[in-house]
């Protein structure tokens, strides 16, 4: 008698995410599969007419967004499903892609990856709710620096999803500033580079939508802050944008926004971190919070090295040097256990990060990163927190880094006496300020360090007294005498 036949295997369904052998499987992606295997004979026309109960809704719904990414050819169909079912809003379908997003969008399959993009653009047109998060996300997966075929083509199609739904970004508008602020930034890296057709029309796409954005809704590009002046500043040798500087500096009527009459009023608003998160993909945001959160001192070498393979580690990679320092500055504001823990200070992430800067032009641009508040600083304003940093650094490296000190003061000063020579006042006041508060909110007991250590030169010595002195009150360097009275009091 012949064996029975072997029973069928079970149903496949085609994978989303690329993964090595040993690693767990995504739970999102898992979640979906296991929906979309369930209920795979009810995902084709005809489609039931019953109105499913909300465990039913949610499992459909995940078994659906499985079969849109994973089924190009007939995703259109699932789609029209989707639009006959939805109940709240596509609130459930947006979370789930996001969490997708913010997980593991660099692991997606290449197809896969472009059906994400297609439903996101067809959400943007239904108005879904968390659409707007779902587009930030994907922002924010564009790496900077770099420039293999996968992320240009992300920059190139994203940015396509966004000028063909102007409309709708004039509503949502931070989603407008976003985009506006990710792709100013990736501008200045993109227009240096020569030679590709596919470059050129995303240079000129770039510079077609930040136009556009500025010239017709600069009100609401305005409340993206200071830095928006620090990244048009790196975009002044293309014509189009020597034109709008030009037009702000001389003839700031043309933006039709009562708010602005002179950069001094962008300088006073500081730029909400949520921008500043935006060059900093999710993945590396998890990294460093980590690192500034758990990592010990004596223990951070590993973890920086660690980091650095995975993320500075190809050509252009020093382009995201800055981004990190203005993130770690603005974006990570320790609590004070963490700050009285033996954490790793943020001071010293980004002494290492400086020293991470082959090129003058990055290690340029990472200080005036980490300096940038400083310059405009109103205590009313802005957070201590953003220019702590700097502060440390250059104090607690005068012992064993002195160089590192010597370097951040000269640069500030040549920030003071060059950044904006019209406005010198205006950042003379801001930077007296910073140090002011400083020492006033005990971030540093005094400024005595930097004016009386034999170990920086005696130029950068004067030159920083001078400066401290030059304020209407001065501002307080107590001697080592009056330290010591203080103390023993």
């Amino acid at each position: 008698m012949s064996a029975p036949p072997p029973p069928p295997p079970p149903p496949t369904a085609p994978r989303l995410l690329r993964s090595a052998a040993h690693e767990a499987e995504n739970p999102t992606e898992l979640s979906l599969r296991d929906s979309f295997l369930l209920l795979r004979p009810r995902l084709n026309p005809p489609f039931p007419l019953t109105i499913p109960s909300p465990p039913q809704y949610s499992q459909l719904t995940r078994a659906l967004a499985f079969a849109v990414l994973a089924e190009p050819h007939v995703a259109k169909t699932h789609l029209t499903h989707l639009h006959a079912l939805v109940t709240d809003g596509y609130d459930l379908l947006t979370s789930t892609l996001l969490a997708l997003s913010n997980e593991s969008f660099s692991k997606l399959l290449d197809a896969p990856k472009a059906q994400f993009l297609w439903l996101c653009s067809k959400l943007i047109q239904v108005s879904a709710i968390k659409i707007e998060s779902l587009v930030v996300s994907l922002l924010r997966q564009i790496k900077g620096g770099d420039f293999t075929e996968p992320n240009l083509w992300l920059c190139a199609e994203l940015l396509r999803i966004l000028s063909s739904n102007w409309d709708w970004l004039l509503d949502e508008p931070l989603v407008l500033t976003s985009a506006l602020f990710v792709y100013l930034r990736l501008l200045s890296d993109h227009y240096r580079l020569m030679g590709s057709i596919k470059m050129d029309e995303l240079k000129r796409m770039e510079i077609d939508f930040c136009i556009k954005a500025l010239r017709q809704s600069f009100d609401l590009c305005f409340r993206i802050g200071r830095d928006l002046v620090r990244l048009l500043q790196d975009l002044v040798h293309i014509p189009e944008f020597r034109d709008l500087w030009k037009d702000l500096l001389f003839d700031p009527t043309k933006f039709k926004f009562m708010g602005f009459n002179d950069f001094s009023d962008l300088y006073r608003l500081k730029t909400p971190s949520h921008y500043l998160s935006l060059r900093i993909t999710p993945e590396m945001e998890t990294q460093l919070r980590f690192l500034l959160t758990h990592v010990k001192w004596g223990s951070q070498k590993r973890y920086q090295q660690w980091f650095a393979k995975k993320h500075l580690n190809w050509p252009s990679s020093e382009t995201l040097i800055p981004d990190i320092v203005r993130f770690v500055c603005c974006s990570h504001h320790p609590s004070n256990e963490i700050i009285q823990s033996n954490v790793i200070s943020r001071w010293a992430v980004i002494g290492w990060l400086l020293k991470c800067c082959k090129r003058s032009y990055f290690e340029a641009n990472a200080k005036l990163a980490l300096f940038y508040d400083w310059l405009f600083f109103d205590e009313k304003v802005d957070n201590v927190m953003n220019v702590e940093p700097a502060m440390l650094l250059m104090v607690n490296s005068i012992t064993q880094y002195a160089e590192i000190t010597h370097t951040l003061m000269e640069f500030l000063f040549l920030l003071v006496d060059n950044y904006d020579a019209e406005r010198r006042e205006v950042i003379v006041r801001g930077a007296l300020s910073a140090f002011d508060v400083m020492v006033r909110r005990g971030v540093v007991s005094s400024l005595e360090p930097l004016t009386s250590s034999e170990l920086i030169s005696p130029l950068l010595r004067e030159k920083l007294s001078s400066f401290l002195s030059s304020s209407s009150g001065g501002v307080s360097i107590p001697s080592q005498e009056e330290e010591s009275a203080e103390n023993k009091c």
